[in-house]
């Protein structure tokens, strides 16, 4: 087409569009660039066609002047505008150009509707630039088939087109998307022969790239090997090995950062806060804040939440606070973040008002609030705060489901247990280990070892705490032989049992009197899985030796103990020897377990009650008066059944007389009828009692029960 007709085209084109739709929608403009582009290559000047296309300069030229960045064109222009200078180059038989229908490449392949549109604009070109290529290959990137855009870097690359700069941002990003290594590793080649191995973009692309890949040592390489680098390329590293938990490394990254002066910017500060975190270093954690203050980091909305997870974390939620209300833009992470501060300190007040004050609760909301209530172990509240999370229609997920099974565990509450199993099988909640292993601990606390056993045989995948929950639950649950077979199995499958499977196991061998085997296992533990047994694990065998009468065995081997025994293992023996009447070793185990803790009140009583079991009152009596001494009162003991209805234990005295309350529907009356004849010397008893005991409690010393004997 000769010139002279081409700007008759112009010409004419731009008439129309100026009577249509005025100077500010003409698109006359826009095809002036692209006349500009053709008339530059051919002639090298495009003012003095001017006059031939009788287009004013005035109009023109400032489209002309506009930085590739600033044009209309690639930042404000609609797509409708965009199809109507499509249709206009298509009239003007433009559009077979390269040059001419590049910019409507762009916009097509960019707008994920109309990327069809763009490929059936690239197959009408018969000899497609290498801009428009990468206008293609870049809107395949960003779209739900990153694959084609290396099929047509492959395509182009074979027809002999070579790429520049931005094809290999583009490539990178492609293959990290779809983790084709061997893909990324050739166009990583093809970037290097051709010289682009060193442009900063390109290698901040192939650092984030072999990140994706998983290949943190090349992104190391790629990053060592830089000549230049910016805060940009320190980032991508650093979210590298932040991203497969190198939280060391991220520090020492940053620290390289600040000793070559490199400013960090919201992001880095937001990995490093996040990795001194999970590595427990407050003082880098405090540090990193000052750094924030002095070089006035913006606190955006996700370095924001960081800072406040970070402080929740260490229980300074005064300064989560301060963050979290001088946040200019919130989202729910954010207050969840506050909410779960909150819980952890124990400050369930205002968690709860914040809860209450959220716009929007999404599941890690509930789940925060009831992990709170969990605790603080306020149980009861945390299955109320359960119920009224499915009462809105909230899905709970796994993490939920096992907090609150946990929740129902404690309180013994069947019924509760039961009803979330159901609704973990009816709404499709993800049963995975977690939730599995809560089921087994709360059916073995419920006592319903049976559905334990179901659940634990029933799961697909389980863990060493699988195995110890259900040997520690068949244990306690008097199944101690089953206890002992499934850990036979364990160890059969290779699973290695941990220091709180041999609990489970040394509580099973207690209950059927295996003291050998006990101890063989007892001694296995160091000698074959490494493990150094702790103090409750010697307490374990001291109570294996004790139920046995064995208690002198179990005297020599606490004096053996590497450890100081606590006071627990002491009340052990202490409770055997008044079981089995050893009178000799219970003066020395109690006069011990007095010296090693002298304020608390139920080693006097056990000590007492010891002395009482063999007829030395007047022993009894210097406990008694020893307790006066020392203000050390007699411990109330109490049971609770799930409901309302409490029992306690308090001479003379029953919780609702301390309420002023009156019971009239129910009465409970405890009469014990002793045959005097059948009690040699009880009147001898009585008197002596009488001395030892206040007078509103005598019966109670000697014949009364005390429910925390039996616990």
């Amino acid at each position: 087409m000769a010139l002279a007709e081409l700007g008759s085209k112009f010409h004419w084109l731009w008439r129309r569009e100026l009577s249509e739709n005025g100077e500010t929608e003409c698109h006359i403009g826009l095809l002036y660039l692209i006349f500009q582009r053709k008339a530059a290559f051919l002639f090298g000047d495009t003012e003095n066609l001017l006059s031939v296309m009788k287009i004013p300069i005035s109009f023109c030229r400032p489209f002309s002047t506009f930085s590739n960045s600033q044009r209309p064109i690639s930042k404000s222009t609609s797509l409708n505008s965009i199809k109507e200078l499509h249709a206009q180059l298509v009239r003007a038989q433009m559009h077979i150009d390269p040059s001419s229908i590049s910019e409507v490449i762009k916009h097509y392949a960019l707008s994920p509707q109309s990327l069809p549109k763009a490929h059936l604009v690239f197959n009408q070109i018969q000899r497609p630039t290498l801009l428009v290529w990468n206008h293609m290959i870049h809107g395949l990137s960003k779209s739900d088939r990153p694959n084609d855009a290396i099929y047509f870097y492959n395509t182009m690359y074979y027809k002999g087109i070579q790429g520049n700069h931005l094809t290999f941002i583009f490539l990178f990003k492609s293959c990290a998307r779809v983790s084709d290594v061997r893909q990324g590793q050739m166009v990583h080649l093809h970037s290097m022969k051709l010289g682009f191995g060193s442009y900063l973009f390109v290698s901040n692309a192939l650092i984030h790239t072999y990140v994706c890949f998983g290949e943190l040592a090349m992104a190391q390489k790629v990053f060592d090997g830089m000549l230049e680098r910016d805060v940009v390329s320190w980032n991508s590293i650093i979210c590298g090995y932040y991203q497969f938990n190198r939280f060391k490394k991220v520090l020492d990254l940053f620290r390289e950062m600040q000793a070559i002066n490199v400013r960090a910017d919201s992001l880095t500060m937001m990995k490093a806060i996040s990795a001194s975190c999970f590595l427990s270093e407050w003082e880098m954690g405090d540090y990193l804040v000052k750094y924030i203050d002095e070089h006035g980091v913006v606190v955006d909305l996700y370095l924001g939440n960081t800072l406040i997870d970070m402080y929740g974390r260490r229980g300074m939620i005064d300064f989560a606070g301060r963050v979290f209300y001088q946040m200019k833009e919130k989202n729910i992470v954010s207050w969840n973040a506050m909410i779960m501060g909150y819980a952890k300190v124990g400050n369930l007040v205002a968690a709860k008002k914040l809860f209450n004050q959220m716009p929007s609760r999404d599941v890690i909301s509930w789940t925060s609030m009831i992990i709170g209530y969990s605790l603080a172990k306020q149980h009861a509240e945390a299955v109320k705060l359960f119920q009224e999370m499915i009462a809105s229609m909230v899905k709970p997920d796994e993490i939920t489901v096992a907090t609150v099974l946990s929740a129902c565990a404690h309180l013994g509450s069947l019924d509760a247990g039961e009803a979330v199993h159901d609704y973990i099988r009816n709404h499709d909640i993800k049963s995975d280990v977690f939730v599995g292993n809560s089921l087994i601990d709360m059916y073995c606390k419920c006592g319903v070892v049976e559905k334990a056993l179901q659940v634990f045989n029933d799961m697909k995948t389980k863990d060493s705490v699988s195995w110890t929950s259900i040997i520690s639950g068949l244990a306690v649950n008097g199944f101690s032989v089953s206890a002992l077979n499934v850990f036979d199995q364990m160890l059969k499958e290779g699973i290695c049992p941990t220091h709180g499977t041999f609990v489970g196991v040394l509580v099973a061998c207690a209950h059927v009197g295996l003291v050998d085997k006990g101890v063989e296992h007892f001694k296995s533990m160091e000698n074959t899985y490494r493990l150094a047994p702790e103090m409750k694990h010697y307490g374990c065998v001291v109570d294996l030796m004790c139920r046995s009468g064995y208690l002198d065995m179990a005297y020599n081997f606490i004096k053996k103990m590497p450890m100081v025994p606590d006071v627990v293992i002491w009340r052990i023996l202490l409770s055997a020897c008044k079981l089995h009447g050893n009178l000799v070793l219970a003066e020395i185990v109690s006069k011990k377990l007095l010296e090693l803790d002298p304020s608390n009140n139920g080693n006097y009583v056990l000590s007492s009650s010891t002395y009482a079991g063999s007829d030395r009152w007047d022993d009894v009596i210097k406990i008694r008066e020893l307790m006066e001494v020392t203000n050390i009162q007699k411990p109330y003991a109490y049971s609770s059944i799930e409901g309302s209805t409490h029992f306690s234990y308090q001479p003379m005295v029953h919780p609702a007389d301390l309420e002023d309350l009156r019971v009239d529907e129910v009465k409970v009356s405890i009469n014990i009828q002793v045959d005097v004849s059948n009690l040699a010397g009880f009147n001898k008893t009585m008197q002596t009692a009488s001395r030892a005991t206040h007078a509103g409690g005598k019966v109670c010393l000697v014949v009364g029960h005390n429910e925390m004997t039996v616990l």
